[in-house]
């Protein structure tokens, strides 16, 4: 699908003449801002919209920042089902599956940057400790940076560490986190790939320049080669390498749709003026709802007479 494409779905499925939407379910924030820039009117009177991916959730955050967020919105990305297993468990399998698929890498002895710790980043490092690899993290958050400290991982800034590597990752789901000034400092063969969520991570367009050359190897893994003969691999041209390069499992995308379906069914059947023109997150009893739905393919015994006993002793004690 090229870019064309994918805008001209967008514009059909929010001007469609025989039929109207009434909510949005949205990853990634490009129906919401696009409907609400050209159908302000038909975007006023929708129940409200279902958002899944971080950078969709800043983007809906920044519009009521800014007061002009005239309908509800349901953060999905922060709900605890779907960022533990859509962002950690699934990339944890994904970025493996990713880059083997693309490049045929072994990973042991690998020294690799994973740019975020949130989610994401976790499972991408999880992933690659596991498989032998050396696992560094840059951070801009300080909790996120102690968080890999205390999981043993060397918290370091991109400068220090991107002459070294052999693989750089990226999960913030930011702009730019990957520059070509970064990529102008790395060592022969360098694998670059994102794993977050915005295709903009990585700074491409700045390598389409006259002085270096795009070499197709296959299918998303593309050489670009500096004039001095150095070069990097770059995966899918910056795009997710976990969707573009690999398969989301289908467990995780049955906890995803539960999750997503829960919010939407919330947002239609609300009373009038129970949600108004902000983010909300995802009630805990969805969240544990859809947990339970899953337990049943693991065998798994929920303790629920231990868990109330222990409650109401908690609260007697109080």
């Amino acid at each position: 699908m090229t870019e064309d494409d994918f805008w001209w779905c967008i514009e059909k499925a929010t001007n469609h003449q025989n039929w109207r939407a009434n909510l949005i379910l949205d990853n990634g924030g490009d129906t919401t801002h696009y409907m609400k820039r050209k159908y302000i009117e038909k975007f006023k009177i929708l129940k409200g919209v279902v958002e899944e991916s971080v950078t969709g959730v800043h983007r809906l955050y920044q519009m009521t920042k800014n007061d002009c967020l005239p309908i509800p919105a349901m953060n999905i990305n922060d709900s605890v089902v779907k960022g533990k297993f859509d962002n950690l468990y699934c990339c944890r399998e994904a970025v493996i599956d990713s880059l083997k698929k693309t490049t045929g890498i072994m990973f042991g002895g690998k020294q690799v940057l994973i740019c975020g710790y949130g989610e994401v980043g976790k499972g991408c490092c999880s992933a690659l400790r596991g498989m032998g690899a050396i696992a560094y993290v840059t951070e801009i958050d300080p909790i996120c940076a102690l968080q890999a400290c205390m999981d043993g991982f060397k918290v370091i800034r991109v400068d220090d560490a991107i002459r070294i590597v052999d693989i750089v990752i990226t999960a913030t789901g930011n702009k730019n986190v990957i520059r070509r000034e970064h990529m102008n400092r790395m060592k022969n063969g360098c694998i670059v790939c994102n794993m977050g969520h915005t295709n903009s991570e990585i700074d491409v367009d700045s390598l389409r320049t006259p002085d270096l050359t795009w070499e197709r190897v296959r299918s998303h893994v593309d050489h670009v080669v500096w004039p001095d003969g150095r070069r990097i691999v770059l995966i899918a041209e910056g795009r997710l390498a976990n969707l573009t390069c690999s398969n989301v499992p289908s467990f995780v995308v049955s906890i995803t749709a539960c999750t997503q379906m829960l919010a939407l069914i919330e947002l239609f059947k609300a009373q009038p003026n129970k949600y108004k023109g902000d983010v909300y997150l995802l009630p805990k009893k969805m969240d544990e709802y859809v947990a339970s739905l899953h337990l049943a393919g693991f065998e798994a015994q929920v303790l629920k007479d231990d868990f109330l006993r222990c409650k109401n002793a908690f609260l007697w004690r109080e």
